[in-house]
């Protein structure tokens, strides 16, 4: 039996959209309309600080999940709702964790922006900490791991050309366009209040690796971008995988360094268990070592130490210039929401960790 720990809350002022618009469009465009008779109670979820997530809940009982970019920004880039849209859908025949999609709307006098609809999935999410009527053990904590560890295998496995994605990136020589484009990104949001990381970024320059393979990769792929049944059990399995702004084809271990920089641990410092994001630090828990060991037995891609620690610091960069990112709009006037201002102590940690890391690695 699945238990919902999913909450939505009321919709932000600034992310308020004309409900009834989208019901009315729905109702002509949706693949299956069943159920959508009426104006639809709408919440927001609090977990993005990009693309923005609402919960659609019509008195029929039926609930979608809308996504939408920002208001005020184009659907391009890492806001791009069409892209999000296709993505899902055709990966749907090939990778059964992805939500059914429902509509994609292109006309933007509806809401002023792109946005699809896709199904809600029942379950749970799990955020910095379990629900409180949650318990893992040991045992089933480690289970978990193993099932993340699984699916994101599986992703990786996934056959391009069969699943028609081979236009979603440029794949060879990811790795060189991801070490220059991120280091240009933050070099364009980078504010007077941060540091400047060039000599993290001249590193990874330095150090980076040729491609291992090309494949699909999901580029945010963490435990609260996942839903679980049966959490609690000592049997949960992830049901979805939620979050496809930034999927594309790449290198499978920068996916897998992106996954780890989230994969906070129980003896880490107190900064960094500060702003974790899902419980990777329970009992039972493997540790990122553990975690790249595990992935490297489904894969073959063996990753020594020595090697991985291009991958550990620039997951963490990318982190930061991320942070960085959503903290240059609070910075900017541009959002009032003050979740946003505290992604600048994440900066901040996240430039003396991967600071620390080069220095160590002799950089």
């Amino acid at each position: 039996m699945t238990t919902e720990h999913n909450p939505a809350g009321a919709v932000r002022d600034e992310d308020a959209f004309d409900v009834d618009a989208v019901a009315s469009w729905l109702r002509e465009h949706a693949d299956d309309a069943t159920g959508l008779d009426g104006t639809p109670d709408v919440t927001q979820f609090a977990g993005g600080a990009s693309n923005l997530t609402y919960r659609l809940d019509w008195p029929s009982g039926r609930s979608l999940i809308l996504r939408r970019p920002p208001a005020g920004v184009k659907a391009k880039g890492a806001h791009d709702m069409g892209r999000e849209h296709t993505i899902q859908s055709r990966l749907a025949p090939v990778f059964p964790y992805v939500p059914a999609m429902v509509a994609f709307c292109q006309d933007e006098a509806v809401i002023g922006s792109d946005f699809y609809v896709m199904e809600r999935l029942p379950g749970t999410i799990v955020r910095a900490d379990l629900p409180r009527d949650v318990a893992l053990d040991e045992a089933a904590a480690r289970a978990l791991c193993e099932t993340f560890l699984d699916v994101l295998a599986e992703l990786h496995q996934v056959d391009v050309h069969a699943a028609g994605l081979d236009d979603l990136g440029k794949g060879e020589g990811y790795v060189a366009r991801q070490v220059g484009g991120w280091s240009e990104r933050y070099r364009r949001a980078r504010t007077d209040d941060v540091g400047d990381l060039e000599a993290v970024m001249a590193w990874l320059d330095a150090q980076q690796p040729a491609d291992v393979a090309t494949t699909v990769i999901h580029n945010d792929y963490r435990l609260d971008n996942v839903v679980l049944d049966g959490l609690g059990t000592g049997a949960a399995r992830i049901t979805g995988v939620l979050d496809w702004e930034m999927a594309t084809l790449g290198d499978p271990l920068m996916d897998l360094g992106g996954a780890m920089a989230y994969w906070i641990q129980a003896d880490d410092e107190p900064a960094y268990l500060a702003i974790r994001r899902q419980p990777s630090h329970l009992p039972g828990m493997l540790t990122r070592a553990e975690m790249v060991a595990g992935y490297a037995a489904r894969t073959g891609h063996e990753v020594p130490p020595e090697r991985w620690r291009f991958y550990e610091v620039f997951g963490l960069f990318r982190l930061a210039v991320i942070a960085q990112q959503i903290y240059y709009r609070f910075h900017h006037g541009q959002t009032t929401n003050p979740a946003y201002g505290e992604f600048l102590q994440v900066v901040r940690y996240l430039d003396t960790r991967c600071t620390r890391l080069v220095q160590e690695a002799g950089g």
